[in-house]
């Protein structure tokens, strides 16, 4: 069996890490993804995906990424089940980053001194 998820993007806004209450280090960061066909339009759609990076990987995007990085996650898909109530359940799925590529400029100096 395999779960293996591969995306190369970039970053819609700098991370947002969090310490949860066990110590464990989790960031949230969104990828813009673009298709890689035309829509009838003749334009190629984005597909804007949510993805959590874990303690080490989380300390390495926080310090290397911001908004605009292009980076490529090799992931997994995890699904978990959210009650809304007793009768209402929804399957919910989840990214989760195994291993980061970072793809373009990793130093936030250097690119805010270029927009600048």
């Amino acid at each position: 069996m395999l779960n293996q998820l591969i995306l190369v993007g970039r970053l819609t806004k700098d991370p947002e890490t969090k310490i949860l209450e066990d110590g464990r280090k989790v960031s949230d960061v969104t990828l813009a993804v673009q298709r890689g066909f035309k829509n009838m339009d003749g334009n190629y759609d984005t597909d804007f995906i949510k993805i959590s990076v874990w303690e080490g990987l989380a300390t390495a995007i926080e310090s290397y990424c911001f908004k605009g990085t292009m980076i490529a996650v090799k992931a997994r898909i995890q699904t978990y089940k959210y009650e809304l109530d007793e009768e209402k359940k929804l399957n919910m799925l989840e990214v989760i980053a195994e291993r980061i590529t970072f793809l373009s400029s990793n130093n936030k100096q250097e690119a805010e001194l270029k927009t600048n």
